[in-house]
């Protein structure tokens, strides 16, 4: 099948969907605050799936609901019970000991996994990403709450004991920093926002979350277990306009850490607008522009299959994405026959297609962003290579492999966030290096090839360059206990789970002088169990 018979079977036929995955609109009229789901009877703003379906009149975006749009009155009230819920260190849950944080996770997690079918249908329908890709990132997010129990544990056990130097006896832990505003992504709207709001909540610190303007609805079913799981005002939720609503949050200065996967530029703006910076926490997933670089004794099938699946998993919208390919000049033209024979032969279709790899595009006028991009290119000396490339159908963009790309394109240090792939060709090594260098993002990078001394001399440069080096794979997140980090423009903080939890908190200790009467003093707090920081329990 030709690209253009993939184009046009891309959209389904109202008949053809599966009946398991048939949504009817999700009307949200409420929002969790201060441990209530409170209705709202304000505006509201409709949610149209990337998904088009075919009706008698042609093809049609689907409606599939709508949800509430707060004002910054009701944003402030969100944030005022987040204030109350952290009552300057001394609220219910803040002052809550470990064993009892734990069991409210596992509750909501068991609450979690109830709504599993109706979270991956509205994955599918308001992100468009793929049935298989849904299930994973739920299941995925479940295991990332029970393993940040595990390391909160591990945490624990290591914060029990006390220590004795000079004189002075301690013991040392980590203490919440306060109230936690969470923006998560629309790529992974449930896994990636979760990765910043459970070890924020694991760790004592009372949350506010917006979900990203698309991959709204999704969060709806999970609301409930939210309020049922946890203490009055430590989860709320805000919806609506960014500037209206966050900018007021900000502004308060009673935002203690922003947690934020997006642009830099945005959170930039965010950072800004706090009046007391210095105060001010930030813990951001931001842009990245991952290289390959394809080395002259590179397994050819190898680095095409990596770099096909690198390049253009859930449509090459995922930082972790392969934005750039450099490919050794003497193997280029071969690299870029197989990979677009690859490309070619991937299926395109609805998320619930079985084997499905091409799915619609998520945001809105993203096929608009990428054709323009394209034609640059196209003045500037590169071609299309691979058949159908750059091809739109309302909200799908058919992935588009260009080549030669140079400095005088955008795409060569832009983001793309989507189905372009950018090639170039090398002669030395340090090009593919120096463009590495002066990019100004600095999350990872892949290398493909089998001399040990050329590899070597490779990973030595870039490690001080990016902050993970994958040989002969894609780049990628996982697995989750692995760091998740970025130089430059594309992080601040580490995102995994144990440095999760750490950057959520900060180190304090009790501390006193070695005397008999301190001694009998700090024996007596433990034994009796009058404090919760100041014990040496630990769980099992």
């Amino acid at each position: 099948m030709n690209v253009a018979e993939k184009l046009a079977g891309i959209f389904p036929a109202e008949d053809d969907i599966p009946a398991a995955h048939r949504i009817a609109p999700l009307d949200q009229r409420v929002w969790l605050i201060g441990g209530e789901l409170r209705a709202w009877t304000g505006p509201v703003q409709e949610v149209l799936s990337p998904i088009h379906v075919l009706g008698p009149s042609g093809l049609h975006p689907r409606s599939i609901g709508r949800y509430p749009m707060l004002g910054a009155k009701e944003s402030l009230e969100a944030l005022d019970a987040a204030v109350r819920a952290w009552d300057q260190g001394r609220g219910p849950w803040p002052t809550m000991s470990v064993e009892e944080r734990i069991r409210c996770l596992e509750d909501f997690t068991r609450r979690m996994k109830e709504r599993r079918t109706d979270v991956v249908n509205l994955l599918m329908w308001e992100i468009g990403k793929s049935l298989a890709d849904s299930e994973k990132e739920f299941d995925r997010t479940v295991d990332y709450v029970r393993d940040t129990v595990e390391a909160l544990k591990e945490l624990d056990h290591a914060g029990s004991r006390f220590t004795s130097a000079l004189g002075i006896v301690g013991q040392i832990r980590r203490a919440p920093l306060g109230v936690v505003l969470c923006m998560g992504p629309f790529n992974y709207p449930l896994n990636e926002t979760f990765t910043t709001l459970i070890p924020a909540l694991a760790m004592g610190n009372p949350v506010i979350f917006k979900p990203p303007k698309v991959g709204v609805l999704l969060h709806q079913p999970l609301l409930e277990a939210f309020r049922a799981a946890f203490p009055p005002g430590v989860v709320n939720t805000v919806y609506g306009d960014g500037r209206t609503i966050i900018t007021p949050l900000m502004e308060s200065g009673k935002i203690d850490v922003l947690a934020f996967i997006g642009s830099s530029r945005v959170a930039a703006s965010l950072k800004k607008l706090h009046p007391r910076p210095h105060r001010l926490r930030g813990i951001l997933g931001l842009e990245a522009k991952n290289a390959a670089i394809v080395l002259a004794d590179a397994d050819l099938d190898l680095a095409v299959k990596e770099c096909v699946l690198g390049s253009l998993s859930y449509n090459g919208q995922r930082c972790t994405a392969i934005k750039m390919i450099w490919a050794h000049r003497s193997l280029v033209d071969e690299f870029l026959r197989r990979f677009c024979d690859a490309v070619g032969a991937l299926d395109a279709g609805a998320p619930w297609k079985p084997g499905v790899h091409l799915t619609p595009l998520a945001e809105p006028g993203k096929s608009q962003y990428f054709t323009e991009m394209l034609q640059e290119c196209l003045k500037h000396g590169a071609r299309v290579m691979n058949e159908g490339g750059g091809s739109v159908r309302e909200s799908f963009f058919w992935p588009a492999v260009l080549y030669p790309v140079n400095e005088r394109m955008r795409l060569w240090y832009e983001e793309q966030f989507g189905p372009m792939i950018p090639v170039a060709a090398f002669d030395d090594l340090d090009t593919p290096i120096r463009w590495v260098v002066d990019s100004n993002y600095g999350q990872q990078v892949a290398l493909f090839g089998r001399d040990p001394e050329v590899l070597a001399r490779l990973v030595d440069p870039l490690v001080n360059q990016v902050c993970r080096v994958n040989l002969n794979s894609q780049c990628q997140r996982g697995p989750d206990t692995f760091p998740f980090v970025g130089r430059k423009d594309s992080a601040e903080g580490t995102l995994s789970v144990s440095d999760a939890l750490r950057c959520f908190s900060i180190r304090t200790l009790v501390a006193a002088k070695e005397t008999p009467g301190n001694k009998e003093l700090i024996t007596r707090i433990v034994r009796e169990r009058k404090s919760k920081f100041l014990s040496t329990d630990w769980l099992l």
